[in-house]
C-alpha cells in the first residue's frame, strides 16, 4: 500500500467515523435531545470526536503489533435519554443512525467506484480504486461491528427497545463488561472471528453488487 493510498484511506476512515458519531447526535437533536449540539458535537470536524485511546492508541497498537484485525472508534456522542421525546423508541433510532450513515457512505463510494472504472477515469489497479474499495470495506465494517448487540455498541440500543423491564435491567448490566466481552470475542474466539469476517464480506458483496463492482472490490481486499 503506497503513501497515497495510506493517506486517502486515513482521510476516508476519519470522515466515516466522524460522520457516524455526528449522525447519532443529529438524530438525537431532531428527537428532542440537544446535548450533542450544546457540546459542539454536531460537526464533521474530526477534532471534537477524537478519543485518545480508541481513535489513536488502539489502532496504532494493533497496526504495530501486526494484528490481523484492526478497529477503533471515536468519542461517543453524548445523549441524554431522558430528554428524548419517546426515550425507548428514540434511543433505538439514535443507535441505528450511526450504522445507517456508514451504509449510506458505502453505497456512495460504491457508486463512485463504478463511475470511475466504467468511464476509464481510473484503472482497477489504481490508487483511487484501491482507496474507494477499502473505504467501502471500512464503512461496512463500522456498520456491521457497531450492530453487534453487546452494550455499549449501537446494536444493543436497538435490542433494548424489544425487552421487557426486567430483561432490560439485566441486559443493561452487561454494559460494565461490554468492552471486555467484545475484545475477548474479537481476539480470542476464532468462531466469532470467522462469523464476523464472513458476515462482513457478505455485506460488502450485497452493497457493491447493484453497482457491478464486487469483483473489483474483492480483488483489492484479497490482494
Amino acid at each position: 500500500m503506497n503513501s497515497v493510498v495510506i493517506a486517502g484511506v486515513a482521510a476516508v476512515a476519519v470522515f466515516s467515523i466522524t460522520s457516524h458519531e455526528a449522525a447519532h447526535g443529529y438524530v438525537a437533536d431532531r428527537l428532542g435531545d440537544p446535548t450533542a449540539r450544546e457540546r459542539g458535537r454536531l460537526t464533521l470536524n474530526p477534532i471534537p470526536h477524537i478519543d485518545l485511546f480508541f481513535t489513536i492508541l488502539l489502532p496504532l497498537f494493533l497496526i504495530l503489533s501486526g494484528s490481523g484485525f484492526i478497529f477503533g472508534g471515536a468519542k461517543p456522542v453524548p445523549v441524554d435519554v431522558s430528554r428524548l421525546r419517546r426515550p425507548r423508541r428514540d434511543w433505538a433510532l439514535v443507535g441505528m443512525a450511526g450504522p445507517l450513515m456508514n451504509v449510506s457512505l458505502a453505497l456512495i463510494l460504491s457508486a463512485l467506484l463504478a463511475l470511475v472504472t466504467s468511464t476509464g477515469v481510473a484503472e482497477t489497479s489504481s490508487s483511487l480504486t484501491e482507496i474507494l474499495a477499502i473505504g467501502i470495506f471500512l464503512n461496512a465494517l463500522l456498520a456491521v461491528f457497531n450492530l453487534i448487540p453487546i452494550p455499549p455498541l449501537d446494536g444493543s440500543r436497538v435490542v433494548q427497545y424489544f425487552l421487557s423491564d426486567e430483561s432490560l435491567r439485566l441486559y443493561r448490566r452487561l454494559e460494565q463488561f461490554g468492552l471486555l466481552i467484545i475484545v475477548g470475542l474479537v481476539f480470542f474466539v476464532p468462531q466469532f472471528q470467522m462469523l464476523l469476517s464472513a458476515t462482513l464480506l457478505g455485506f460488502v458483496e450485497l452493497i457493491t453488487w447493484p453497482f457491478g463492482v464486487w469483483a473489483e472490490v474483492e480483488q483489492i481486499l484479497r490482494g
